[in-house]
C-alpha cells in the first residue's frame, strides 16, 4: 500500500509538480508547420522537460499531438508539466512589442522585422515591393514607407507579413485624424507628402523648436516652384548615411530623390519621421524664410533668412566658425 501512494505521489509529483525549466532567453519557439515529435524534441534538447514518457501521456490525455500551434511561448522555471502543455495546446503565446523609431529604408525595415518574428527579411520585402499591397493601402514602391507611423506595436511572433503591414496601415489611419488631415490641405500637401517632408526634417535636426521652422523653409520654397535642395535627400540618394559634410561633387549625383536634381518633394520618405516631427510639419509657423544654416555657435539650431544676401552672411559665419574649429583641433 505504502509503495502505491509513493508511485502515485511520484506520477502527481512529475504532472502537477514544479518539473518543467525554463529555456535559454525563457522563450521556446514553435515554428509554423512543426509537428508533435518535433516539438517534443526540441524541449528535449532545451532540456524544458526530462522525461518524453510523461510528456507524451499526458500530450495524448489532452489530444495536443494533433493541436499544436505555432508561436513564441513564455517559459517560466518550476511550470508544471500540466500548464506547459495547456498553454501549449492553447496557443497562449507571449506577443512581441515591437518597437519602431527611425528607419532609413524598406530594407532597414524588412530586417527590423526579421530579428523579431518569424517571417524572414525576405518574405516582407517581397510582401512591400508587392503590386497588390500598394494596391490595398493605396500606396506605391516609394511611399509604402509612410504607413509606418513611429510607435510601438504588438504581434505575435507567427504574424505573417501581410498582417504586419495591415496593422501599420490601421495605426496610419488612426494617426490620421480629420484635424491632421484638414492641416495637411491647409498646406497643400497629401499626407504622404507631408509625412516626406517630415522625413527630410527629422534628418535636418533634433532641436524641436527649429522644426517648424524648417517646414516652413519648405513648405515657401514648394510654393515658390524652387528646389529644395536639401542635404539629407543627397544622402538618401547615395545610400551613404556616413556622410557628414555634403560636397559640391555629391550634388549632382543622379537620382529622383535628390532635390538638388529634382524639384520638388521626393517621390516618397528618406526616413520614417518621429509623430512630434509630423506635427511639426503640420503646425509650421507662417514665415518668409527660404533658407537656414546651422548657427556657428555649433549648438544644433539654425540661423533662417528670407533673402539669399542674409543667407550668404549666416553662411559664411558658419563657415569661418567651422574653419576655425577645424584649424583648431588640427593644431591639438
Amino acid at each position: 500500500m505504502c509503495i502505491i501512494l509513493l508511485a502515485a505521489g511520484f506520477i502527481t509529483w512529475q504532472f502537477l509538480g514544479p518539473t518543467v525549466s525554463a529555456p535559454e532567453g525563457k522563450y521556446f519557439y514553435i515554428k509554423t508547420g512543426t509537428v508533435y515529435a518535433d516539438v517534443k524534441q526540441n524541449l528535449l534538447d532545451e532540456k524544458i522537460i526530462h522525461n518524453s514518457l510523461f510528456f507524451d501521456f499526458l500530450s495524448n490525455r489532452i489530444k495536443y499531438p494533433s493541436h499544436v500551434k505555432a508561436g513564441r511561448y513564455k517559459i517560466n522555471s518550476g511550470t508544471s508539466l500540466y500548464k506547459l502543455l495547456r498553454m501549449l495546446r492553447s496557443g497562449s503565446q507571449a506577443p512581441v512589442n515591437l518597437v519602431i523609431n527611425k528607419i532609413r529604408t524598406k530594407e532597414d525595415l524588412a530586417q527590423k522585422i526579421a530579428a523579431n518574428f518569424e517571417c524572414d527579411s525576405a518574405s516582407f520585402m517581397n510582401a512591400l515591393n508587392d503590386s497588390q499591397t500598394w494596391h490595398q493601402f493605396n500606396v506605391d514602391s516609394n511611399t509604402i514607407i509612410t504607413l509606418v507611423i513611429p510607435n510601438t506595436y504588438s504581434f505575435y511572433w507567427n504574424t505573417p507579413a501581410s498582417k504586419i503591414i495591415k496593422k501599420l496601415n490601421d495605426e496610419k489611419i488612426k494617426f490620421w485624424t480629420a484635424d491632421r488631415l484638414a492641416k495637411a490641405k491647409a498646406i497643400n500637401l497629401t499626407p504622404e507628402q507631408v509625412y516626406s517632408m517630415a522625413s527630410i526634417v527629422e534628418e535636418e535636426t533634433n532641436k524641436e523648436e527649429d522644426k517648424g521652422k524648417i517646414a516652413s523653409v519648405y513648405i515657401n520654397r514648394i510654393a515658390l516652384g524652387m528646389k529644395l535642395q536639401a542635404d539629407p535627400t543627397v544622402k538618401f540618394a547615395m545610400k551613404d548615411f556616413k556622410l557628414t559634410r555634403i560636397l559640391f561633387t555629391h550634388l549632382n549625383y543622379p537620382s529622383p530623390f535628390n532635390t538638388y536634381v529634382n524639384t520638388g518633394l521626393p517621390p516618397g520618405p528618406i526616413c520614417t519621421p518621429s509623430v512630434k516631427t509630423i506635427d511639426a510639419v503640420l503646425n509650421a509657423p507662417k514665415t518668409n524664410y527660404l533658407y537656414f544654416v546651422a548657427k556657428p555657435t555649433f549648438d544644433g539650431y539654425s540661423n533662417f533668412a528670407s533673402t539669399y544676401a542674409e543667407h550668404q552672411i549666416n553662411a559664411k559665419a558658419y563657415q569661418q566658425a567651422l574653419d576655425s574649429l577645424i584649424r583648431a583641433r588640427a593644431n591639438k
